[in-house]
């Protein structure tokens, strides 16, 4: 028993802030080289890509002599970042695993698989079902005195923009996971305000859908509220296993 709570007091002890900002620093080096390398790879499936993205709209513009070149190369960077976030996510969850117990580290590569897992959900949910409707939406407003004239630059930065925050919004079962863990939240909190969650969720739903109509709001708040279930879920799975 001694021995144990010795290895864990060795364990807990903060090491060097060098020591820290070191390994932070390698893992964004490795981080930023995969999402560069797939980049590279997927640069000539870049076309494709703003094919199949700009079917919503029919045509894209450019106005700038390197607006369309640069927007292909941000764009592959997008389509590297997707790829390779499977290795930035384990790079992410290896560093936190700092501050956790030796048994407890082999969780690190079930969390990353269900991060990207949750991300690619909330990524495609984007793609596929709020964003036609909502772009749509946003060109009806156009007409005789108002032809709209979308630009590759503008577009793509609308597009990826609410894709990626979408997939971080389905991170919600992770992240109340993690805090729960922390021990800043319980479940039993999350289950007495529900309530408030639902009115937030709404709100958030509100905000990040493009058009104003209930139905996309509704639409977007039903995943979230399904997933603030499945972190209340994961919560107490969490305590229950911290109890035994």
């Amino acid at each position: 028993m001694a021995t144990a709570t010795k290895k864990i007091k060795q364990f807990d002890e903060p090491g060097p802030l060098l020591a820290h900002l070191a390994e932070l620093r390698t893992r964004i080096i490795y981080s930023l080289c995969a999402v560069a390398l797939c980049a590279v790879a997927l640069y000539s499936s870049v076309d494709a890509v703003v094919r199949h993205l700009a079917k919503p709209v029919g045509t894209l513009y450019f106005i700038g002599p390197i607006e369309a070149f640069w927007s292909k190369i941000k764009l592959s960077f997008f389509l590297g970042l997707l790829v390779s976030l499977p290795f930035v996510l384990f790079q992410v969850w290896s560093f936190i695993q700092r501050g956790l117990l030796p048994r407890e580290k082999r969780f690190v590569l079930a969390v990353t698989a269900a991060s990207y897992v949750l991300f690619l959900a909330g990524a495609s949910f984007c793609y596929f079902l709020i964003l036609p409707v909502g772009v749509r939406f946003l060109l009806a407003y156009g007409s005789e005195v108002l032809v709209p004239m979308l630009t590759i630059s503008r577009y793509l930065a609308f597009v990826t923009a609410l894709v990626f925050a979408f997939g971080l919004i389905f991170q919600v079962p992770v992240i109340i996971g993690f805090l729960v863990h922390a021990g800043i939240l319980k479940a039993r909190d999350l289950r007495r305000q529900w309530r408030l969650a639902v009115v937030a969720i709404f709100i958030v739903a509100g905000a990040l859908t493009p058009g104003p109509d209930v139905f996309s709001q509704i639409v977007m708040a039903g995943p979230l509220i399904v997933l603030y279930v499945l972190g209340i879920g994961v919560a107490t799975l969490i305590e229950r296993r911290r109890e035994k």
